[in-house]
């Protein structure tokens, strides 16, 4: 892969380096033009994905993931996902990471200001590897409260979820929503008033000892920690089930946590000013988490060569 790619020197800081369209440029000089669709419509998709212990955890799946988003909003990609696995490896490689959060991104490319996207010239590929934290560390401790918003989770037939498009909009207003009710995070609902998810996360309850998560059906990303955590789970001996969930469900669950690639596994003691359980992280969950980090740590694509 080093082959294929050129990096620009960068100056004396110790700039993050960014892959972008082949190359490898320092994090203040790394530009896309104002032209381009992403910048100008979300038109594109993205992937998060993890890097933990010099490995880049369920790489293949997350490209698998990747691929089928911009398949679904006709964008080719302009490199195979074997080469774009060597992107991604290289870029973690490059700025000398063993544990980072990994964003990749494809949009249409520079276009004119019409939404036509057969007039955009080329795709733009970008890679960033670099430090994420989502909540405060106390709440993955202590467990954090969230809210119902009223802005409801987009239709399969308007954006399908599954679409992980660079246009975050339904998300981000859930998001001011729930801050300005005193939240860190919002619970989604979809159109029929079942719950979908959080704005970027998965949400589950243990309810009458079942571990129950919103199928996709419901508006839900099929998360790849959310499946991580129901292997976990299987391993554990403890029963699963994807099914529909009213706030009731919620309200009435005797543990609840949110799972996501930036968010990992975080627990929720509190939906609505109702209290979940004791009100504090559940034991379920608790080796749940503890699960999931052992499987982060010992699987995974490896980043450096022994």
């Amino acid at each position: 892969m080093a082959s294929q790619t050129k990096t620009v020197k960068a100056a004396a800081s110790p700039e993050i380096l960014i892959y972008l369209d082949g190359k490898f440029v320092p994090k203040s000089q790394a530009m896309v033009s104002v032209f381009d669709h992403g910048f100008l419509y979300g038109d594109g998709c993205f992937e998060g994905i993890r890097a933990y212990n010099g490995r880049v955890f369920r790489l293949e799946q997350h490209l698998k993931r990747f691929y089928d988003s911009a398949r679904a909003i006709l964008l080719t990609i302009p490199l195979s996902m074997k080469e774009m696995e060597q992107v991604v490896v290289e870029t973690v490689r490059v700025n000398k990471f063993k544990d980072c959060y990994i964003r990749l991104v494809v949009s249409r490319g520079p276009g004119d200001l019409g939404l036509a996207p057969w007039k955009c010239s080329k795709p733009t590929v970008l890679c960033i590897a670099d430090k994420i934290a989502l909540y405060p560390e106390e709440l993955y401790r202590n467990g954090l409260s969230i809210c119902t918003v009223p802005t409801r989770r987009n239709t399969p037939e308007a954006i399908n979820p599954n679409i992980k498009s660079l246009n975050y909009l339904n998300n981000i207003l859930a998001k001011i929503e729930a801050k300005n009710a005193g939240c860190e995070e919002a619970l989604m609902m979809n159109q029929q008033g079942y719950v979908a998810e959080c704005t970027g996360d998965n949400l589950f309850i243990i309810r009458n000892g079942v571990l129950i998560t919103p199928p996709a059906s419901a508006g839900a990303l099929d998360g790849i920690t959310k499946q991580a955590v129901l292997e976990v789970a299987g391993k554990l001996k403890i029963k699963t089930a994807e099914t529909n969930l009213t706030r009731f469900d919620v309200f009435n669950a005797e543990e609840c946590f949110l799972t996501g690639t930036a968010a990992e596994v975080i627990p929720v003691v509190g939906v609505d000013a109702r209290q979940i359980g004791n009100g504090k992280p559940g034991p379920k969950t608790i080796k749940l988490i503890a699960e999931f980090k052992k499987l982060t740590q010992k699987t995974g694509t490896p980043v450096y060569k022994k």
